[in-house]
């Protein structure tokens, strides 16, 4: 039985490949580090820790404690690019008609995530809210998720965990949880299907069935 779901946050809640992407290039332009960032490829590096983003992006030089900071002080002047997917509220709400309890697990920090929350007047709809923190491992750990289910006092077997990258999905198995993959997102299908998750969905509307 299903107690709790628990959301990754961008590509499955929020499309926010602008932001991220713009704020990432305003923040290496503060810095003085030449960049030029493919965007496809950006997109599908979404999700990942900004440490091993730019290693692939062969940005060696980049002091990452210093670009966080300039990343997250330029992040909200671009908030407006970000938008909810369809039927996100909608969802949420149902969820919490049925009782289930309704957690977020993302690898921002906890300060930017609960504002981004808050932007798009959602907190309310939500029992827990993680934040990358110093102290946990962030995805694919299930350290994070794991937490989450023993503040909730929810079996980690009860939970599903929805998300539309590989880290999401092994997250969610390393944890012991039923695991959704979401094709709306920053991977493709093929990506998604060779996690095999548990659930693939087109929409969140599509989580409905599951208490149906």
């Amino acid at each position: 039985m299903i107690k709790h779901i628990c959301f990754d946050l961008d590509g499955t809640l929020v499309d926010s490949k602008v932001t991220i992407l713009e704020s990432t290039k305003a923040a290496l332009d503060e810095l003085n580090i030449p960049h030029n960032i493919p965007e496809e490829i950006f997109n599908n590096m979404i999700g990942k820790h900004f440490v091993d983003i730019f290693m692939e992006l062969k940005l060696n030089s980049v002091d990452f404690d210093q670009f966080i900071k300039i990343y997250k002080a330029f992040y909200f002047d671009f908030i407006n690019e970000s938008v909810l997917y369809p039927h996100v509220e909608e969802v949420l709400n149902y969820l919490n008609e049925k009782e289930i309890k309704v957690s977020l697990l993302t690898t921002k920090v906890q300060e930017q995530a609960d504002k981004i929350i808050s932007h798009f007047n959602l907190r309310k709809l939500f029992d827990f809210i993680m934040g990358r923190r110093d102290e946990l491992e962030h995805k694919p750990s299930p350290e994070s998720l794991l937490y989450i289910c023993k503040d909730l006092r929810i079996n980690s077997s009860e939970t599903i965990m929805v998300g539309d990258t590989e880290l999401d999905i092994q997250c969610g198995k390393n944890a012991g949880s039923k695991t959704c993959g979401v094709l709306y997102g920053y991977r493709s299908k093929d990506q998604i299907e060779k996690e095999k998750p548990d659930f693939i969905i087109s929409g969140l509307t599509e989580l409905k069935k599951i208490f149906t």
